[in-house]
């Protein structure tokens, strides 16, 4: 069964740092590049980091130098270190796979809310 499980989100205050993880299947984390995205309040939902088979990176310009994707895939978890959260951080944090090989689907987490108060 594939399946995806965030952990991490909570409430911060401006300038704090959270620690988002993703756990997943075997499966994903072996065929998968895969990705974050949030979604704000009255907001579509926003790509902001994706992160390839062998640990490639991209971001979102907004969270550039201050968030940074990570995975293990022997413990089949990803990672997102968010420091210097601002209160625009403040989203559902999804996530999801990016692609997989031979596998048309997209795969999501349930979603984990964070708060940044000012």
């Amino acid at each position: 069964q594939v399946q995806l499980a965030e952990s991490g989100g909570g409430s911060v205050q401006e300038g704090g740092s959270l620690k988002l993880s993703c756990a997943g299947s075997p499966y994903i984390f072996t065929t998968c590049g895969m990705a974050w995205y949030r979604q704000a309040p009255g907001k579509e939902r926003e790509l902001v980091s994706n992160i390839s088979l062998d640990g490639t990176t991209q971001y979102v310009d907004s969270v550039k130098g201050r968030f940074t994707s990570s995975r293990d895939n022997a413990k089949t978890t990803m990672y997102l270190q968010m420091n210097s959260l601002k209160t625009e951080d403040t989203a559902v944090y999804y996530c999801a796979t990016d692609y997989c090989a031979n596998d048309p689907n997209q795969y999501w987490g349930q979603g984990t809310q964070v708060t940044v108060s000012s």
